[in-house]
Formats: structure tokens, sequence, C-alpha cells
């Protein structure tokens, strides 16, 4: 039991070291935030419309979360304000308690209003739950997102290769602004 399971965690290590959390270029990374983008409005006609309504746009394509007992995430995304990139982020978080596994995924954060949007942009590192309450978006019938989360000042969505996940927080997840 214990042989199996230093297997599983050095495959589980091998995995997470070996996926594209981490952009190698300023070009790579702007392609994959409009991909990712796109790839959500494909998916919600509601994430289209809200897209079009929001002061700025978060986008991390790739985020690489793992963990045996002592777990983390990491991703680098980019902020884009009227469809151009403005400036560069990572976000990281830790976590202690019984977990195993790894996981990829992508999310994406709107910020709806100017002041939400100004409160993230001045921040020296900005904490999920701390500096601002992110709404995660939940699909009812024909995709419509419930009438609360439309009327956040920040709105969360979050997918992996399956679609979109629900019902996840970001709570306590760090973003900050980096050099590309």
């Amino acid at each position: 039991m214990l042989r199996q399971l230093r297997h599983l965690f050095l495959f589980m290590v091998v995995s997470v070291l070996t996926l594209p959390a981490v952009a190698s270029s300023k070009t790579e990374l702007n392609a994959t935030v409009k991909e990712t983008l796109s790839s959500l409005y494909d998916k919600s006609s509601a994430a289209r419309a809200l897209g079009k309504e929001a002061r700025g746009i978060l986008v991390f394509p790739k985020i690489i979360k793992g963990g045996l007992f002592l777990g983390g995430e990491y991703g680098e995304g980019a902020l884009l304000i009227n469809q151009s990139v403005v400036d560069y982020y990572n976000t990281a978080s830790a976590s202690i308690g019984f977990q195993l596994g790894a996981q990829l995924r992508s999310q994406v954060i709107m910020f709806m209003t100017d002041e939400a949007l100004e409160k993230f942009r001045n921040s020296k590192g900005w904490e999920a739950g701390v500096d601002g309450s992110i709404a995660i978006a939940e699909f009812g019938v024909g995709e419509t997102i419930a009438t609360n989360t439309i009327q956040a000042p920040i709105i969360g969505f979050i997918s992996d290769n399956k679609g979109l996940m629900y019902n996840l927080t970001l709570e306590g997840t760090k973003i900050t602004r980096i050099n590309k």
C-alpha cells in the first residue's frame, strides 16, 4: 500500500511539473488568454453578455493545482481592458488537509464596476475574499446566471477540460502583478 502511494505521488509530481502553467512568453500567454476567453464565450452566451459589460477581465488560462496532504496552485494570466492586455498577473494559493491529486483548470474573473477594477489594480497583492468577494457563476436552465451573481461587482468563471465547474471557491487565492 505504501509503495502504491509513493508511485502515485511520483506520478502526480511528474504530471504537475510537465503541465504548462507558466507561459514561456508574452506572445504565448496572450494567445492562450484570448483562446480561454473565446472558449468561455462559446460555452455560455450569458458569459459573453457579461464580458461586454465588464470594466476589466482577468484571465488565467492554465492553473495547476496539486497536493498530497499539503497542496498548492499556481498560474499566470493577463488583465484585459477594452479587449487589450494591460497587465500580467499570477495566482497562487496553498492548503493543508487531506488531499491527493492534481488538476488543470482555467479561471476568468470579470470586474463589473470601475470601483472593483481600480481596487484590484491598485493593490500590491489582491486576495480573493479579503480584498474583494468573487461571485462564482452558476448556470441554470438555458444558461442563465443567477440574478444575485449578475449584480455582483466581481464575477468568476472556473472551467476545466470537461467544461464549466460549479460551486467552487476562490477564497484565499492571492493574485499579484508580474512583469512579462
